[in-house]
């Protein structure tokens, strides 16, 4: 199982690290992706981390999922970024996961991605989904998207993710060790 995570500037702390930590404890390989040439990469809330890799220097679209953080700037950058609207079309149109929270789920408008489906995310965004069901759910699960609403529901995301890819035994495994 091999899974990619889109690290932009202006990325959300909790969106982003919360996937990154339950889909390791589970044992799935996890690489962060940096969208420049840079592996340093700020936070919205100036926070600076390492990604895995950049976008240049690692092929990003062999993975069994794509995952996408909000976060602001963060999700406009996504947004702006034509290979990972590229990557996201791809991994949708040949059945794999993509999943985005907060502000993200806007890269899949802006891409055509999974239009009629339903998905959630944060409200500064409801407007703009206009080929969506939105619901203003938690989670969403539809089809092979996966979306949250914000920040909040990081742990519910990502525990949707580990279902989705590992299955609900993989799920159950790690509660215990989170005294969920």
């Amino acid at each position: 199982m091999k899974v990619y995570l889109f690290l932009a500037d202006g990325f959300e702390v909790i969106e982003a690290f919360t996937p990154v930590d339950i889909l390791r404890r589970a044992g799935v390989d996890i690489t962060t992706v940096s969208l420049t040439s840079s592996l340093t990469v700020t936070s919205s809330n100036g926070i600076e981390t390492k990604a895995d890799a950049t976008l240049g220097s690692t092929d990003i679209l062999g993975g069994d999922a794509l995952i996408l953080p909000g976060g602001y700037p963060g999700y406009e950058n996504l947004r702006k970024n034509d290979a990972v609207g590229r990557a996201a079309r791809l991994y949708y149109e040949t059945g794999r996961l993509v999943a985005a929270i907060c502000g993200a789920p806007i890269v899949l408008q802006h891409y055509g991605i999974g239009k009629g489906h339903k998905v959630t995310g944060h409200s500064c965004i409801k407007d703009a989904m206009k080929d969506f069901t939105y619901t203003g759910r938690a989670v969403e699960k539809d089809s092979k998207l996966i979306t949250a609403i914000g920040a909040g529901h990081a742990l519910d995301f990502s525990m949707a993710i580990l279902e989705d890819l590992c299955g609900p035994e993989a799920v159950a495994k790690i509660k215990p060790g989170m005294e969920l």
